[in-house]
């Protein structure tokens, strides 16, 4: 069996910098793909060289909303010019972050509605990042739903109860990541038992936010087995079972990353 990251940053210069150790360490841990997701165009194209040069690594194209602002996006073309790419396999992170208010909020909303619209015309999931916005992001997905389907994932779910069931019921995924294995998570790990197991999948956020017992270091793609062990434990699972599934959730969602001749090598 194997597992997905399928959440990672494998551009950031924490971990850029010692790429080959990282995804070594990956392979040992039984980490077979990862997804490097995309913050900003103008760094896009050294996420994609990433991917092309790894095997077993795949990529989204996105603006983060704290960018929004400094790379204001209207338009879907410039998502969509990507889209049949073999490796570019979701578009985002996209969404609303409240928390650092790093971007004006409406343009987080026009970059918002821009990566669903991209999503509405590929047939790309689209990648959700919220914070302290629960409510005006899932107002938004459930009229943008409304409009047209969609698939995607609502990554590094830390929030309330109310968004989970929100994000489930759309048919939308919940990213499980390391913040589930922090002792003060209970409320957090209470709402994941309720969870149907099809809507979970396993993610890091590498480099940031390491689950226990690496929390306060940088965060690798290695590391989603910690979060394998804790969902495990959480759910009333075998660590096996709990591959199993949010492996073959993941390749349901990113159905891209299916590809036999595309797999990383064993270590």
């Amino acid at each position: 069996m194997s597992l997905v990251d399928t959440h990672c940053h494998l551009d950031f210069p924490q971990l850029a910098d010692q790429l080959p150790d990282v995804l070594a360490r990956a392979r040992a841990a039984g980490v077979t793909r990862m997804i490097s997701i995309g913050t900003r165009l103008s760094a896009w194209e050294r996420v994609h060289e990433i991917a092309k040069a790894n095997p077993g690594v795949y990529c989204t194209i996105g603006i983060h909303p704290h960018e929004a602002g400094r790379e204001a996006i209207g338009d879907i073309r410039p998502l969509l010019a990507v889209a049949d790419d073999p490796l570019v396999v979701g578009i985002g992170e996209s969404g609303f972050d409240y928390y650092y208010d790093k971007a004006p909020r409406d343009a987080q909303r026009v970059s918002f509605r821009t990566h669903v619209h991209a999503c509405q015309e590929s047939g790309l999931p689209l990648v959700v990042h919220t914070r302290d916005a629960d409510d005006d992001t899932m107002d938004l997905l459930e009229a943008a739903m409304a409009e047209k389907r969609f698939s995607g994932v609502v990554h590094c779910y830390s929030s309330s109860a109310r968004l989970a069931e929100r994000a489930v019921t759309m048919g939308l995924h919940l990213g499980i990541g390391g913040i589930a294995t922090f002792p003060k998570s209970e409320d957090i790990r209470a709402t994941i038992r309720r969870m149907p197991l099809d809507a979970l999948i396993l993610e890091t956020d590498a480099p940031y936010l390491a689950p226990a017992p690496h929390r306060g270091k940088t965060n690798e793609p290695a590391f989603v087995r910690h979060v394998a062990d804790k969902l495990a434990e959480v759910l009333g699972l075998t660590v096996p079972e709990v591959e199993r599934v949010t492996t073959a959730n993941a390749e349901r969602l990113f159905p891209k990353i299916k590809a036999a001749d595309a797999s990383m090598p064993a270590a």
